[in-house]
């Protein structure tokens, strides 16, 4: 038995004015989807439980089997993992995205967050913006004051390391939240430890406004990279062999840290995929061989596609629903040919980890519509995958569940 479970990203939200309030799962042209749908079972699910972020670092930690009350120590950890990083004792992990801010002499608390991401900023121009921080004297001087530390990324995601570091009372703000807002409201703050993480997202505006790689990124059209943002802190963090829970081994195909690192940390191996961008623009047909490979060498695949959370972090509904038609055409049905051909017996698991909000650009907590299949049964149930259907089906209130259902354990 081959055991397959799909994330489609942020793809799940609320009815949308200008789709006649539907919602993009509901306008969109999904028929391999919508045909498992139809002899499966769909229901909704929580998995962003309350008081916990509404997050993909709450919502992929249900989705794999551990319930974020008890596991859940940060955002940063995880992606460590996926990085090969190494917490010791008394470090404190933060995300620390390169970001694009408004352009102009106004104070800095007055600056609009204009992407959580600097334009999707990646390979050669991620690494060139952070070695300008580091190789500033005034900007690699705070670091050493804070006994801080920021390796490398070849993306908009990379993470700070703060050695004997505390983060108790301190409030960090999710940049994607916030968007198009302005940034003094959102800053650090409720300790007076807090102040550091904005001074160095203020020397970082002041080395990054006019220097020559932010002004290189503009002039090619791109948002320039000119600041940076501190949250999703945490601690390091240990999560259970997903081989003796489960009974066998897996792996994970992300584009994103978090996906990877919750899998690395329950045992599962890590796949990249070469032009794996976590954007509209990702390797689809890569990605799809490496589900391929992967299901021929285990009996546990996680395919995890990112592309409609950042297009609707983006204000991109129409890359939305092109993420969530190409997941069915692109993914799911060549995938599911290839099993069928192959003779496998097989059981599906496919979902939105959590809502992101066309209306907001931002992530909701609400229930989130999610599909169970066996290609053994038929449940003859004739329903599609949306969230309407999710509302009128099973109400699982606990996410952490759900891989017990797609393993037939009893819960």
């Amino acid at each position: 038995m081959k055991y397959l479970l799909i994330i489609g990203d942020g793809m799940a939200d609320n009815g949308v004015a200008s789709l006649g309030g539907k919602t993009p799962l509901q306008t969109a042209k999904h028929p391999t989807i919508d045909s498992l749908a139809a002899h499966g079972t769909v229901g909704s699910v929580v998995n962003c439980p309350k008081p916990l972020p509404a997050g993909s670092e709450t919502a992929i930690l249900s989705i794999f089997g551990c319930d974020p009350h008890r596991y859940f120590t940060g955002r940063s950890p995880m992606e460590a993992a996926a990085l090969g990083l190494t917490l010791k004792d008394g470090d404190c992990c933060y995300r620390c995205n390169l970001v694009a801010m408004e352009q102009g002499d106004m104070p800095y608390g007055e600056k609009r967050i204009l992407s959580h991401s600097a334009g999707s900023i990646s390979g050669e121009d991620a690494l060139r913006t952070i070695a300008a921080l580091t190789s500033d004297p005034e900007f690699s001087a705070a670091l050493k004051k804070y006994n801080m530390e920021l390796p490398p990324a070849p993306n908009f995601r990379p993470l700070a390391i703060e050695h004997n570091g505390d983060f108790s009372g301190i409030r960090f703000t999710p940049p994607h939240d916030h968007l198009g807002e302005k940034c003094g409201p959102l800053l650090p703050c409720g300790s007076e430890r807090a102040e550091k993480f904005t001074e160095l997202q203020k020397i970082a505006n002041r080395v990054l406004e006019h220097h020559p790689v932010t002004e290189a990124r503009r002039a090619d059209g791109k948002m320039g990279a000119n600041g940076i943002w501190f949250w999703a802190e945490g601690t390091a963090v240990s999560l259970p062999d997903f081989r003796e829970e489960y009974g066998c081994g897996g792996a994970v195909i992300s584009a994103v840290p978090i996906c990877h690192g919750i899998g690395v940390l329950r045992g599962l191996e890590k796949v990249e995929v070469e032009g794996a961008t976590g954007e509209i623009d990702t390797n689809f047909e890569g990605k799809l061989e490496a589900t391929w490979q992967k299901i021929n060498q285990y009996d546990f695949v996680c395919l995890h596609l990112e592309a409609p959370d950042e297009c609707t972090h983006n204000g991109d509904l129409p890359g939305k629903i092109q993420a969530i038609e190409w997941l069915d055409s692109r993914l799911v049905a060549p995938l599911l040919v290839r099993m069928d051909n192959a003779g496998m017996d097989y059981r599906i698991l496919l979902l939105s980890d959590h809502k992101t909000l066309t209306a907001t650009r931002g992530h909701d907590g609400d229930p989130v519509p999610y599909l169970l299949y066996d290609s053994r049964a038929d449940t003859h149930s004739g329903s599609v995958y949306d969230e309407p259907s999710g509302e009128r089906g099973e109400f699982i209130p606990d996410g952490s569940v759900l891989l017990k259902k797609l393993f037939e354990q009893e819960i």
